[in-house]
């Protein structure tokens, strides 16, 4: 990802993501209704039982403006280079992290504890909200089910 600046404003969250609750609803987040009643098993700290759209994907919101999502992939033939241990490979969770003007991408092994930096995977974000876009395409990369 290099050091580029993402900006975002006015960007709609694809249908599968889930704007950050914070611990308000999500129509708070976004300025607008959530999507339809389908909440596909994501979660949104702090909005328990609200409708939230998506399959398999959560948000994060932490003090300060800091911010996630995740989901779960299937790495692409070659894996997905990290920082800490080289390249990682099968089912992984794809974490994107916002926090302080950036955004960084991390991985795991699904299910496992520890986060590993992605190579490449950090770069200036102008604006918070463009969040959702960053992780869409990042997860959009990484995913390959098929090979």
């Amino acid at each position: 990802m290099g050091e580029q600046a993402v900006t975002g404003a006015g960007a709609t969250p694809a249908p599968e993501q889930t704007p950050d609750a914070g611990g308000d609803d999500a129509a708070a987040a976004t300025g607008s209704p959530p999507a339809g009643p389908s909440t596909a098993g994501m979660t949104a700290d702090g909005a328990a039982g609200a409708a939230v759209p998506g399959a398999g994907m959560s948000a994060d919101a932490a003090a300060g403006g800091a911010q996630s999502r995740t989901a779960d992939v299937v790495a692409g033939p070659g894996g997905v280079m990290t920082d800490e241990v080289g390249v990682v490979t099968g089912e992984l969770t794809v974490r994107t992290e916002y926090a302080a003007g950036q955004v960084t991408l991390k991985v795991q092994y699904k299910d496992a504890e520890e986060w590993y930096a992605v190579t490449g995977g950090r770069a200036a974000l102008a604006d918070p909200a463009a969040l959702d876009a960053v992780h869409t395409i990042a997860v959009a990369l990484v995913n390959r089910p098929e090979g």
